[in-house]
């Protein structure tokens, strides 16, 4: 927190969430900031930056004042492989992100989560359970405001922080005293060289500078994560979490585990979650969850650890899981309309997340896929497809990876180019009692402008039958 004098030069790159809340805290702690983006500053930034009286540039870098840095806070949507990066290093400039600047500046304990599917929903039912306990919570991240923002307003009595591996890039000194780790599965490998193992070791540098007083809370029934924890010299405390086994000391499992790489529902009325720390013991029936669904009892195990970690009050958290409100995009149930359900899953936008999607699901799909493709896998799907899918109605530009992986699987592969025509084809193949589930594995920009503005339109389009 003491590292720098007031007036050293702080540049930002990027001039969104991140990098307007990196440049406002700057600001507030009495550095000389200037803020350079590449592209257009949206209006309500410029309007932030023009208040807080920060110098700023678009469509464009200047070089000559860039290099003059004393350090580079770096936004987590620019590619580390961009010239403007690269001339930066070469000077010798460090580079950082703004989650690690914003740490300097707090002294807070920090409930960090990430993964590649479920880091959302774990942050936001960690704080729900947080604030019903009282605590001054703010939750920032890759979800709500920037983390540098918040702290440049007022600072929390705790932070619950959703991290992506782009935000996890960067970060030297930051430290996680609560981490959890939901599950790796490929995902923007495209930044990685389309290399796995590279993304795997960022996600795991939500783990880097944790000690013996700190804690570990991961999913072991994921392969990546498990075997990575039993890998690495790992300080922090363990807690691990799992559907099919019991963990040896303190975790979270079934009270009826399920057999390993069973495709089948596990909402059984007479199951429970346990919460085991340190001998003491919580108990929840899944039919019980607000949030239901094999992912979703993955979500409620992590987020009761790390809540249990804080010492809250087992009577808080059972409350807390019975009345939480998914979030908007993940699983959102938008109408019934002449029998036929429709859901927004706009928020799937990997393999992974989709298969629990079409786990969750109890009655025929016609499922709304297409996008912006990864670097998909879609044979992880195949088994899931044939047994739960009647129809695919493609929401993309470029559909031959989905037609050319499923077509043997379905009857029908409809393309369409706009919500509206998905949502109509859809409801045409669909029946009385079936599901029409939005949950496309990929990624939005190739039609809209992030997923959000996807499953806006799926819902008008919904609600306009």
């Amino acid at each position: 927190m003491d590292k720098y004098k007031n007036g050293e030069r702080i540049v930002v790159l990027g001039a969104g969430e991140s990098g307007v809340g990196a440049a406002v805290l700057a600001r507030e702690k009495g550095f000389n900031v200037f803020i350079s983006d590449a592209g257009k500053i949206k209006i309500k930034y410029k309007d932030v930056l023009l208040h807080h009286e920060i110098a700023y540039e678009e469509q464009g870098h200047s070089y000559e004042r860039i290099l003059d840095a004393q350090e580079v806070i770096k936004s987590p949507g620019i590619p580390d492989h961009v010239p403007v990066i690269h001339k930066i290093l070469n000077r010798g400039i460090p580079i950082i992100s703004e989650i690690e600047f914003a740490s300097r500046f707090t002294r807070a304990p920090k409930v960090c989560i990430t993964g590649t599917n479920g880091k959302t929903t774990t942050t936001l039912l960690t704080g729900h359970i947080l604030n019903k306990a009282g605590m001054d919570v703010a939750i920032v991240g890759n979800v709500g405001e920037s983390f540098a923002w918040q702290v440049a307003k007022k600072d929390a009595e705790i932070w619950v922080i959703e991290l992506s591996s782009f935000q996890l890039d960067w970060m030297f000194d930051f430290k996680a005293e609560i981490a959890v780790i939901m599950n790796i599965t490929p995902d923007h490998l495209d930044r990685y060289d389309y290399q796995f193992e590279k993304y795997a070791e960022s996600k795991f540098r939500i783990t880097q500078n944790q000690t013996v007083d700190d804690h570990l809370i991961y999913c072991m029934d994921d392969e990546v994560v498990q075997k990575r924890v039993l890998n690495k010299s790992l300080k922090a405390k363990k807690y691990p979490f799992s559907i099919y086994e019991v963990p040896k000391a303190n975790g979270a499992y079934l009270s009826d585990p399920i057999k390993k790489n069973s495709k089948k529902n596990i909402g059984i009325t007479d199951n429970q979650i346990i919460i085991n720390i340190n001998s003491d013991i919580i108990a929840m029936t899944l039919e019980g969850l607000a949030l239901q669904g094999r992912h979703n009892v993955y979500n409620s195990m992590a987020a009761s650890i790390a809540s249990r970690c804080l010492d809250i009050r087992k009577s808080v958290i059972k409350e807390s899981l019975l009345d939480f409100q998914n979030i908007e995009h993940r699983l959102e149930f938008v109408a019934r309309i002449h029998g036929i359900d429709f859901i927004n899953d706009s928020k799937a936008t990997n393999i992974n997340s989709t298969w629990y999607a079409l786990e969750s699901m109890n009655t025929p799909v016609v499922w709304i896929a297409g996008g912006i493709d990864k670097g998909n896998d879609y044979s992880q799907l195949t088994e899931m497809v044939r047994s739960k899918v009647k129809a695919i109605v493609c929401l993309g530009i470029d559909n031959k990876g989905i037609i050319n992986a499923f077509k043997d699987d379905v009857e029908s592969i409809v393309e369409t180019r706009s919500a509206h025509m998905a949502v109509q084809a859809a409801y045409h193949l669909a029946e009385k009692d079936d599901i029409v589930l939005l949950s496309p594995a990929c990624a939005s920009f190739d039609l809209f402008s992030n997923f959000e503005e996807r499953g806006n339109r799926f819902k008008e389009a919904v609600r306009s039958l």
